[in-house]
């Protein structure tokens, strides 16, 4: 399904502009590591990482948020990862480009995530994603997706109605989200999402790479 050309594009953080599960991973790692016990493999941990602190508790340990163990080990490890936090997470493939094509285009782009902001402000200027129009972390609105409050505080602060953008993301919650504000919403499949999207997700688009996503946007100009 094509919709009508954005005004603006609103993206999820990590696993659809960022892979950030190399340092995330190594948190968790060093997070065992100090307390003497067995280290997980990445392979387990990175579908998680789009999950943030829950997901990575969980693949790690077992353990959920409703768990007496659960607050101890997910401030210890966010503390791990606060020192740490771009020493291996990179850009995906593809990305600068595409960002770069929306310049070109006089798109508008933004980034919604559900990371606090004592990650993204630390996270986003060293990744050269500063040209953004908004920067709406987890705890900006006091909602966190799947709840629409940060999509619409992002069409807020750019000054455009929801109906005008649309969201792009790897995980179920942002697409959610998405169409939750009104927005159209994208799926990408370069990220730690559900590889079965097409059936469970009901996004109103599908990008496998961000090159697709260029051509979802030529498609609708």
């Amino acid at each position: 399904m094509l919709l009508a050309s954005p005004r603006v594009i609103l993206f999820d953080l990590d696993g659809t502009l960022v892979d950030s599960a190399p340092d995330l991973a190594g948190a968790m790692n060093t997070l065992q590591r100090e307390r003497g016990l067995p280290l997980s493999p990445y392979a387990l941990l990175r579908p998680h990482a789009s999950a943030g602190a829950r997901g990575l508790i969980f693949a790690a340990f077992g353990i959920r948020p409703e768990d007496n163990e659960y607050e101890a080990l997910r401030v210890a490890f966010l503390d791990i990862y606060a020192t740490n936090i771009a020493d291996k997470s990179r850009l995906f493939s593809g990305i600068t480009n595409l960002l770069d094509n929306l310049h070109q285009k006089n798109i508008v782009w933004g980034i919604v995530t559900n990371k606090a902001a004592r990650f993204t402000d630390a996270l986003v200027p060293q990744l050269a994603l500063s040209a953004t129009a908004c920067v709406i972390s987890g705890d900006t609105t006091p909602y966190a997706k799947p709840h629409p409050a940060p999509l619409l505080e992002a069409a807020r602060q750019i000054g455009v109605a929801a109906e005008h953008c649309w969201y792009v993301g790897d995980d179920l919650r942002d697409i959610e989200a998405g169409r939750a504000a009104g927005m159209a919403t994208v799926s990408v499949g370069w990220g730690y999402g559900n590889p079965h999207y097409p059936i469970s997700w009901n996004a109103d688009m599908h990008a496998a790479t961000p090159a697709d996503f260029l051509g979802l946007i030529a498609a609708t100009a």
